[in-house]
């Protein structure tokens, strides 16, 4: 992860693309398997500042629908103004796709190309249209199943972290603003780091 001087902010710090060849390499064999449906073309890669905790400028990445490449942009181009604190974003392929290894990680991402936890059912994030943010700190959370599994303090939400998502902060409005579901006030489970569309 790249960290920046706190320079001002050019357009170009934020944005979309279709896959070049290199960001496709990276892909390949982990969150674009060889059984993926979802087109090459149908996604994009998304390059964005960020805060963490420390207050460091940080360029991001990640992969997600072109549906919603524009929602994101805005998105993270809000939280970077107001100094919103992610700790990391890097594509879920540095992890070989193993999503608890980026979880554990903290590390903020879009497309992987799974089902959901226990089922055959593709994820939302199988079409890039799912977003989990700093999801150490805002685990999933199922009956005694909690993702990720170190994350059990952050089950009981008056613990809390500068990481932490609330309902009514500044990242829920705009992601609800825009659309998005929140997972974190799902009935049968939560999914506190989870955004989708």
């Amino acid at each position: 992860m790249l960290c920046l001087s706190q320079a001002v902010v050019a357009q170009a710090d934020f944005s979309a693309d279709t896959l070049s060849n290199e960001v496709f390499a990276r892909m390949q064999r982990k969150s674009f398997p060889a059984e993926c449906t979802v087109k090459r073309a149908d996604l994009r890669y998304l390059s964005v500042l960020h805060y963490d905790a420390e207050g460091n400028v940080k360029r991001g990445e990640l992969v997600c629908n072109k549906a919603i490449a524009a929602d994101l942009l805005y998105i993270f181009e809000k939280l970077y103004e107001a100094r919103y604190p992610i700790e990391r974003m890097q594509l879920i392929d540095d992890y070989d796709a193993n999503d608890e290894q980026s979880m554990r990680h903290n590390n903020t991402s879009c497309f992987c190309f799974r089902a959901v936890s226990g089922t055959k059912v593709l994820s939302k994030h199988a079409l890039g249209l799912a977003v989990d943010i700093n999801p150490l700190y805002n685990p999933y959370v199922k009956g005694n199943v909690v993702q990720p599994s170190t994350a059990r303090k952050w089950v009981n939400r008056s613990n809390q972290s500068v990481y932490t998502i609330k309902k009514g902060d500044l990242l829920w409005r705009l992601f609800t603003k825009r659309g998005f579901q929140w997972g974190g006030v799902w009935k049968s489970l939560k999914d506190y780091q989870h955004f989708e569309k």
